[in-house]
Protein backbone atom coordinates (compact mmCIF):
# COMPACT_ATOMS: atom_id res chain seq x y z
CA UNK A 1 0.00 0.00 0.00
CA UNK A 2 1.49 3.43 -1.20
CA UNK A 3 0.81 6.35 0.10
CA UNK A 4 1.16 10.58 -0.69
CA UNK A 5 1.41 12.79 2.03
CA UNK A 6 1.31 16.50 1.19
CA UNK A 7 1.97 19.07 4.05
CA UNK A 8 0.16 22.47 4.05
CA UNK A 9 1.49 25.38 5.99
CA UNK A 10 -1.04 27.90 7.72
CA UNK A 11 -1.03 30.03 4.49
CA UNK A 12 -1.59 27.07 2.18
CA UNK A 13 1.20 27.04 1.07
CA UNK A 14 2.41 23.13 0.28
CA UNK A 15 5.82 22.17 2.34
CA UNK A 16 6.15 18.38 2.06
CA UNK A 17 5.49 16.25 -0.77
CA UNK A 18 6.15 12.47 -0.15
CA UNK A 19 5.54 9.03 -1.35
CA UNK A 20 6.15 6.27 1.37
CA UNK A 21 4.89 3.29 2.64
CA UNK A 22 1.96 2.82 5.70
CA UNK A 23 5.15 1.93 8.12
CA UNK A 24 7.40 4.71 6.43
CA UNK A 25 4.16 7.08 7.08
CA UNK A 26 3.79 6.64 10.85
CA UNK A 27 7.37 7.06 10.54
CA UNK A 28 7.25 10.27 9.48
CA UNK A 29 4.02 11.54 11.59
CA UNK A 30 5.92 9.96 15.14
CA UNK A 31 8.73 12.60 14.33
CA UNK A 32 6.29 15.78 13.76
CA UNK A 33 4.20 17.98 16.35
CA UNK A 34 1.12 17.42 16.68
CA UNK A 35 -0.83 19.00 13.63
CA UNK A 36 -4.45 18.03 11.48
CA UNK A 37 -4.37 15.28 9.94
CA UNK A 38 -7.20 14.44 6.75
CA UNK A 39 -7.36 11.59 5.17
CA UNK A 40 -10.18 9.52 2.92
CA UNK A 41 -12.91 7.36 4.66
CA UNK A 42 -11.51 4.28 3.11
CA UNK A 43 -10.21 0.66 3.47
CA UNK A 44 -7.41 0.36 6.89
CA UNK A 45 -8.02 4.38 7.25
CA UNK A 46 -9.60 3.47 10.72
CA UNK A 47 -6.69 1.82 11.77
CA UNK A 48 -4.37 4.74 10.35
CA UNK A 49 -6.78 7.41 12.13
CA UNK A 50 -6.55 5.65 15.46
CA UNK A 51 -2.46 4.87 14.91
CA UNK A 52 -2.20 9.15 14.21
CA UNK A 53 -4.49 9.71 16.97
CA UNK A 54 -1.83 7.86 19.07
CA UNK A 55 0.73 9.97 18.42
CA UNK A 56 -0.90 12.95 19.59
CA UNK A 57 -2.30 14.08 16.19
CA UNK A 58 -5.68 15.39 15.32
CA UNK A 59 -7.10 12.86 12.97
CA UNK A 60 -10.14 13.40 10.84
CA UNK A 61 -11.62 11.20 7.88
CA UNK A 62 -13.93 12.66 5.02
CA UNK A 63 -16.16 10.83 2.05
CA UNK A 64 -14.37 11.00 -0.51
CA UNK A 65 -17.59 12.47 -2.31
CA UNK A 66 -16.77 16.25 -0.50
CA UNK A 67 -13.66 15.94 -1.28
CA UNK A 68 -14.35 15.55 -4.95
CA UNK A 69 -15.11 19.77 -5.54
CA UNK A 70 -11.49 20.70 -3.93
CA UNK A 71 -9.81 19.14 -7.53
CA UNK A 72 -8.64 21.69 -9.21
CA UNK A 73 -7.17 20.39 -12.08
CA UNK A 74 -6.54 16.38 -13.29
CA UNK A 75 -6.48 13.82 -10.79
CA UNK A 76 -3.84 12.48 -9.70
CA UNK A 77 -2.29 11.07 -5.78
CA UNK A 78 -0.41 14.26 -5.24
CA UNK A 79 -3.63 16.34 -6.43
CA UNK A 80 -6.36 14.33 -4.05
CA UNK A 81 -4.16 15.01 -1.29
CA UNK A 82 -4.11 18.59 -1.75
CA UNK A 83 -7.59 18.69 -2.10
CA UNK A 84 -8.01 16.79 0.96
CA UNK A 85 -5.61 19.50 3.02
CA UNK A 86 -8.11 21.75 1.70
CA UNK A 87 -11.31 20.30 2.58
CA UNK A 88 -10.30 19.67 5.80
CA UNK A 89 -10.03 23.07 6.66
CA UNK A 90 -13.46 24.01 5.61
CA UNK A 91 -15.75 24.85 8.95
CA UNK A 92 -19.16 23.42 7.30
CA UNK A 93 -17.14 20.34 6.39
CA UNK A 94 -18.77 16.62 7.41
CA UNK A 95 -16.00 14.06 8.70
CA UNK A 96 -16.44 10.29 9.33
CA UNK A 97 -16.04 9.23 13.20
CA UNK A 98 -12.88 7.19 13.71
CA UNK A 99 -14.85 3.43 15.16
CA UNK A 100 -13.08 1.44 17.81
CA UNK A 101 -11.90 -2.22 17.33
CA UNK A 102 -15.25 -2.97 19.22
CA UNK A 103 -17.36 -0.93 16.72
CA UNK A 104 -15.05 -2.73 13.52
CA UNK A 105 -15.98 -6.01 14.95
CA UNK A 106 -19.59 -5.61 15.36
CA UNK A 107 -19.52 -4.61 11.76
CA UNK A 108 -17.42 -7.15 10.69
CA UNK A 109 -20.49 -9.83 11.90
CA UNK A 110 -23.01 -7.91 10.43
CA UNK A 111 -21.31 -7.97 7.41
CA UNK A 112 -20.37 -11.61 7.03
CA UNK A 113 -24.22 -12.45 8.28
CA UNK A 114 -25.00 -10.26 5.16
CA UNK A 115 -23.45 -12.57 3.22
CA UNK A 116 -24.53 -15.61 4.20
CA UNK A 117 -27.86 -14.29 3.82
CA UNK A 118 -27.58 -12.92 0.36
CA UNK A 119 -26.15 -16.30 -0.18
CA UNK A 120 -28.85 -18.58 0.80
CA UNK A 121 -31.31 -16.38 -1.13
CA UNK A 122 -29.60 -17.21 -3.64
CA UNK A 123 -29.78 -20.79 -3.29
CA UNK A 124 -33.33 -20.51 -2.91
CA UNK A 125 -34.03 -18.57 -6.11
CA UNK A 126 -31.64 -21.30 -8.12
CA UNK A 127 -33.87 -23.82 -6.68
CA UNK A 128 -37.13 -22.64 -7.38
CA UNK A 129 -35.97 -21.84 -10.91
CA UNK A 130 -34.74 -25.32 -11.34
CA UNK A 131 -38.05 -26.92 -10.15
CA UNK A 132 -40.23 -24.51 -12.21
CA UNK A 133 -38.19 -25.83 -15.35
CA UNK A 134 -39.63 -29.11 -14.65
CA UNK A 135 -42.95 -28.04 -14.04
CA UNK A 136 -42.88 -27.54 -10.30
CA UNK A 137 -44.26 -23.91 -8.94
CA UNK A 138 -43.96 -23.50 -5.14
CA UNK A 139 -45.63 -20.86 -2.95
CA UNK A 140 -43.38 -17.25 -2.07
CA UNK A 141 -41.12 -17.73 0.97
CA UNK A 142 -38.09 -19.65 2.43
CA UNK A 143 -40.11 -21.95 4.98
CA UNK A 144 -43.12 -23.45 2.15
CA UNK A 145 -39.24 -24.49 0.46
CA UNK A 146 -37.89 -25.93 3.04
CA UNK A 147 -41.04 -27.73 3.76
CA UNK A 148 -41.59 -28.91 -0.01
CA UNK A 149 -38.01 -29.97 -0.68
CA UNK A 150 -38.05 -32.98 0.92
CA UNK A 151 -41.41 -34.60 -0.68
CA UNK A 152 -40.21 -33.15 -4.15
CA UNK A 153 -36.96 -35.25 -3.66
CA UNK A 154 -38.77 -38.35 -2.41
CA UNK A 155 -41.79 -38.14 -4.78
CA UNK A 156 -41.00 -40.96 -7.79
CA UNK A 157 -43.61 -39.66 -9.99
CA UNK A 158 -42.78 -36.01 -10.59
CA UNK A 159 -40.23 -36.93 -13.68
CA UNK A 160 -37.12 -35.00 -12.09
CA UNK A 161 -33.86 -36.91 -13.63
CA UNK A 162 -31.60 -38.68 -11.28
CA UNK A 163 -28.75 -35.87 -11.88
CA UNK A 164 -31.54 -33.06 -11.32
CA UNK A 165 -32.01 -34.94 -8.01
CA UNK A 166 -28.27 -34.99 -6.65
CA UNK A 167 -28.08 -31.57 -7.53
CA UNK A 168 -31.54 -29.90 -5.60
CA UNK A 169 -29.78 -32.60 -2.84
CA UNK A 170 -26.30 -30.69 -2.86
CA UNK A 171 -28.44 -27.13 -2.91
CA UNK A 172 -30.80 -28.26 -0.12
CA UNK A 173 -27.44 -29.45 2.26
CA UNK A 174 -26.10 -26.16 1.61
CA UNK A 175 -29.29 -24.50 2.11
CA UNK A 176 -29.35 -25.79 5.65
CA UNK A 177 -25.49 -25.01 6.30
CA UNK A 178 -26.40 -21.35 5.67
CA UNK A 179 -29.26 -21.76 7.94
CA UNK A 180 -27.17 -22.79 10.75
CA UNK A 181 -24.18 -20.39 10.20
CA UNK A 182 -26.89 -16.93 10.53
CA UNK A 183 -28.45 -19.00 13.09
CA UNK A 184 -25.45 -19.31 15.38
CA UNK A 185 -24.77 -15.19 14.15
CA UNK A 186 -28.17 -14.15 15.38
CA UNK A 187 -27.62 -15.89 18.93
CA UNK A 188 -24.04 -14.05 18.55
CA UNK A 189 -25.96 -10.48 17.60
CA UNK A 190 -28.88 -11.44 20.64
CA UNK A 191 -25.50 -11.86 23.01
CA UNK A 192 -23.70 -8.86 22.52
CA UNK A 193 -26.76 -6.56 22.04
CA UNK A 194 -27.68 -8.16 26.09
CA UNK A 195 -24.43 -7.37 27.39
CA UNK A 196 -24.52 -3.48 25.42
CA UNK A 197 -25.91 -1.79 28.18
CA UNK A 198 -26.75 1.42 24.78
CA UNK A 199 -28.25 -1.69 23.31
CA UNK A 200 -30.16 -2.52 25.50
CA UNK A 201 -31.97 0.88 25.90
CA UNK A 202 -31.85 0.85 22.41
CA UNK A 203 -34.05 -2.57 21.84
CA UNK A 204 -37.14 -0.87 24.38
CA UNK A 205 -37.86 1.35 21.27
CA UNK A 206 -40.75 -0.60 19.36
CA UNK A 207 -38.97 -2.00 16.22
CA UNK A 208 -35.64 -1.85 17.38
CA UNK A 209 -33.95 -5.34 18.00
CA UNK A 210 -31.04 -6.98 18.63
CA UNK A 211 -29.74 -6.55 14.97
CA UNK A 212 -30.86 -3.02 14.64
CA UNK A 213 -29.11 -2.24 17.75
CA UNK A 214 -25.93 -3.45 17.24
CA UNK A 215 -25.78 -2.36 13.78
CA UNK A 216 -26.53 0.95 14.87
CA UNK A 217 -23.73 1.16 17.75
CA UNK A 218 -21.01 -0.24 14.95
CA UNK A 219 -21.83 2.66 12.32
CA UNK A 220 -23.06 5.75 14.23
CA UNK A 221 -21.18 4.55 17.89
CA UNK A 222 -23.37 7.27 20.69
CA UNK A 223 -24.31 9.39 17.90
CA UNK A 224 -22.07 12.20 18.64
CA UNK A 225 -21.66 12.89 14.98
CA UNK A 226 -25.12 14.40 14.29
CA UNK A 227 -26.08 17.30 16.18
CA UNK A 228 -29.66 16.35 15.83
CA UNK A 229 -32.30 12.86 15.43
CA UNK A 230 -32.99 14.64 11.99
CA UNK A 231 -29.46 14.69 11.10
CA UNK A 232 -28.93 10.85 11.55
CA UNK A 233 -31.89 9.88 9.95
CA UNK A 234 -30.99 12.19 6.78
CA UNK A 235 -27.99 10.36 6.95
CA UNK A 236 -29.32 6.73 7.06
CA UNK A 237 -31.38 7.92 3.91
CA UNK A 238 -35.52 8.16 5.41
CA UNK A 239 -36.51 11.99 4.44
CA UNK A 240 -37.41 13.13 1.50
CA UNK A 241 -34.87 14.30 -1.28
CA UNK A 242 -34.21 18.35 -2.10
CA UNK A 243 -33.97 19.78 -5.14
CA UNK A 244 -35.04 23.30 -4.94
CA UNK A 245 -34.50 26.53 -6.91
CA UNK A 246 -35.46 30.14 -7.22
CA UNK A 247 -36.63 30.31 -3.79
CA UNK A 248 -39.63 27.23 -4.80
CA UNK A 249 -38.80 24.06 -2.60
CA UNK A 250 -39.12 20.56 -4.41
CA UNK A 251 -39.06 17.82 -2.50
CA UNK A 252 -38.15 14.05 -4.42
CA UNK A 253 -38.59 10.80 -3.43
CA UNK A 254 -36.28 9.23 -0.38
CA UNK A 255 -33.00 10.10 -0.85
CA UNK A 256 -32.09 6.20 0.05
CA UNK A 257 -27.98 7.79 1.21
CA UNK A 258 -26.03 6.97 3.64
CA UNK A 259 -25.52 3.40 4.74
CA UNK A 260 -27.28 0.60 3.03
CA UNK A 261 -27.34 -2.17 4.86
CA UNK A 262 -28.65 -0.07 8.30
CA UNK A 263 -31.34 1.90 6.42
CA UNK A 264 -33.00 -1.81 5.42
CA UNK A 265 -32.78 -2.76 9.05
CA UNK A 266 -34.69 0.00 10.33
CA UNK A 267 -37.51 -0.31 7.47
CA UNK A 268 -37.81 -3.93 8.43
CA UNK A 269 -38.48 -3.08 11.75
CA UNK A 270 -40.67 -0.37 10.72
CA UNK A 271 -42.69 -2.73 9.05
CA UNK A 272 -42.83 -4.95 12.18
CA UNK A 273 -44.15 -2.02 13.89
CA UNK A 274 -46.83 -1.84 11.15
CA UNK A 275 -47.98 -5.18 11.35
CA UNK A 276 -47.63 -5.19 15.14
CA UNK A 277 -49.36 -1.79 15.60
CA UNK A 278 -52.51 -3.84 17.69
CA UNK A 279 -49.98 -4.82 20.40
CA UNK A 280 -48.45 -1.87 20.54
CA UNK A 281 -49.48 0.92 23.64
CA UNK A 282 -52.72 2.63 23.03
CA UNK A 283 -51.04 5.79 21.85
CA UNK A 284 -48.84 4.46 19.38
CA UNK A 285 -51.28 2.14 18.06
CA UNK A 286 -53.75 5.19 17.78
CA UNK A 287 -51.31 7.34 16.00
CA UNK A 288 -50.01 4.43 13.70
CA UNK A 289 -53.60 3.81 12.34
CA UNK A 290 -54.25 7.32 11.50
CA UNK A 291 -51.13 7.67 9.62
CA UNK A 292 -52.33 4.44 7.70
CA UNK A 293 -55.75 5.82 7.14
CA UNK A 294 -53.71 8.68 5.44
CA UNK A 295 -51.20 7.50 3.53
CA UNK A 296 -50.00 4.69 1.33
CA UNK A 297 -48.21 1.84 3.60
CA UNK A 298 -44.98 1.71 1.71
CA UNK A 299 -45.12 5.57 2.93
CA UNK A 300 -46.01 5.34 6.16
CA UNK A 301 -43.56 2.51 6.62
CA UNK A 302 -40.72 4.98 5.36
CA UNK A 303 -41.73 7.76 7.71
CA UNK A 304 -41.90 4.73 10.88
CA UNK A 305 -38.39 4.10 9.90
CA UNK A 306 -37.53 7.86 10.24
CA UNK A 307 -39.34 8.21 13.70
CA UNK A 308 -37.57 5.30 14.90
CA UNK A 309 -34.14 6.66 14.15
CA UNK A 310 -34.74 9.94 15.42
CA UNK A 311 -35.99 8.13 18.59
CA UNK A 312 -32.48 5.99 18.41
CA UNK A 313 -30.47 8.76 17.82
CA UNK A 314 -31.98 10.75 20.80
CA UNK A 315 -31.44 7.55 23.23
CA UNK A 316 -27.72 6.84 22.15
CA UNK A 317 -26.78 10.59 22.62
CA UNK A 318 -28.70 11.96 25.08
CA UNK A 319 -27.93 8.43 27.49
CA UNK A 320 -32.05 8.04 28.48
CA UNK A 321 -34.14 5.46 28.76
CA UNK A 322 -37.05 5.20 26.02
CA UNK A 323 -40.62 7.00 26.86
CA UNK A 324 -43.08 5.65 25.36
CA UNK A 325 -45.93 8.47 23.81
CA UNK A 326 -48.63 9.04 26.38
CA UNK A 327 -51.43 10.40 24.07
CA UNK A 328 -51.73 9.87 20.50
CA UNK A 329 -49.05 11.43 18.19
CA UNK A 330 -49.49 11.75 14.49
CA UNK A 331 -46.20 10.89 12.48
CA UNK A 332 -44.85 13.53 10.56
CA UNK A 333 -44.50 12.68 6.73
Amino acid sequence: MVFHLVGVSARGEVVVRKKCSRNQALRFTSNLRRCLIGMDACGGSHFLGRALREQGHDVRLMPAKYVKPYVKTNKNDYIDAEAISEAITRPNMRFVPIKSDDQLDLQSLHRIRERWVVRRTAVINQIRGLLLERGITLRQGRKHLQASLPQILEDADNQLSGSLRVLLAQLQREMQYLRREIEEFDKLILCIADELEPCRRLMAVPGIGPAIATATIAAVGNGAAFKKGRDFSAWLGVVPGEHSTGGKQQLTGTSRRGNKYLRKLFVLGAHTVLQRRTKQSAALSTGLARLLARKRTQVAVVAVANKRARMVWAVLFRGEEYRPPLSPQPVAV
